[in-house]
């Protein structure tokens, strides 16, 4: 008689090696269960008490802005936040670790006035600028309770309870104590801090200096303004050597056309007339000239290089510099 084959417990899954293990959690319940020890037991406040008189290491975290949520780029930089205060704690150092809200005053503004519907700076003077900057300090912590589900889930250890804010005053004054500090050094403070100059990129609405994140917020793909052109040459009848620029407005002062020494090009004929174009590019740029169905009606009359158009004349698309007159 065969062996009947016992039927696994509902309750039994497979570790990574195939191995039957009975009630073994998923990943994601396994993670839950670690970070509900780690709070239920105050696992990062004990690992602060432990290390409690011992030499400092001082962490500066650059805190996230308090009008966005949390993104891709905030996890990547938090983890490797985590980990170094981790290390050195470890290692028998000190390490007070504090959250904080960078306030910084435009981006608030700007949601504030979307909120508002203005469209103008002299609508906040309107409104009363006293009245606007509380709207925009109470807003600042609009995403507090996001960040305080993501920080954690992520298994980062900081105190987000006793966070800090770049508008409160005691921030600004700890600021103020930095650069009395420096200034105090005296001749070391001439390598500390200098004063110098930056090309900035400047919001012609707000008129205040623009960062590199908030420059490419207005990335948008746009269809360029560009031409194409044909040159008669001077010296062979109802021959055009075609060129492509992405600045029309530059062709009443044409004073030269650039070629490539080495490039391949090929003098095609159609319709009677013979066009002068980059070989490998040919079929392209005369589709865009003459349609789609265009097609060869005398095939490839010529192939030549660039260095062999050098010092060729053409007629220029306005006559104006050759004839003397103003434009």
């Amino acid at each position: 008689m065969a062996s009947k084959k016992a039927k696994k417990p509902e309750n039994m899954a497979q570790d990574s090696a195939g191995t039957p293990e009975r009630g073994k959690p998923s990943i994601a319940e396994r993670e839950e269960a670690v970070l509900r020890l780690w709070k239920e037991r105050e696992i990062f406040q004990k690992s602060l008490a432990a290390t409690d008189g011992a030499e400092p290491y001082v962490f500066y975290d650059g805190p996230p802005f308090a009008t966005g949520l949390p993104h891709y780029g905030h996890l990547l930089a938090g983890t490797l936040k985590d980990v170094m205060p981790r290390y050195q704690t470890m290692r028998g150092r000190y390490v007070r670790r504090q959250w904080g809200w960078d306030c910084h005053g435009l981006p608030i503004e700007n949601l504030i006035e979307k909120e508002l519907g203005f469209k103008q700076k002299r609508e906040i003077e309107e409104y009363g600028v006293e009245k606007f900057n509380q709207k925009a300090a109470d807003s600042v912590l609009m995403y507090d309770k996001e960040w305080k589900e993501v920080v954690p889930r992520m298994g980062r250890f900081v105190d987000m309870e006793l966070s800090y804010k770049t508008m409160d005053p005691t921030y600004t004054e700890s600021i103020w104590w930095a650069f009395k500090t420096l200034y105090e050094k005296k001749i070391e403070s001439e390598r500390l801090i200098y004063e110098g100059y930056k090309s900035m990129h400047i919001c012609p609405r707000c008129e205040t200096t623009l960062a590199i994140s908030e420059v490419g917020m207005n990335y948008k793909d746009t269809k360029d303004i560009s031409v194409y052109v044909k040159f008669a040459l001077a010296d062979e009848p109802d021959t055009f050597l075609l060129a492509w620029t992405t600045t029309p407005w530059t062709l009443p002062g044409n004073v030269a056309l650039a070629v490539g020494a080495e490039i391949t090009y090929a003098k095609i004929e159609h319709e009677g007339k013979r066009y002068i174009v980059a070989k490998d590019r040919f079929l392209d740029v005369m589709k865009k000239g003459f349609g789609e169905k265009f097609s060869f009606d005398g095939g490839e009359l010529a192939i030549l290089k660039g260095k062999d158009l050098i010092g060729r004349a053409y007629t220029p698309l306005f006559d104006a510099y050759a004839s003397d007159e103003k434009l």
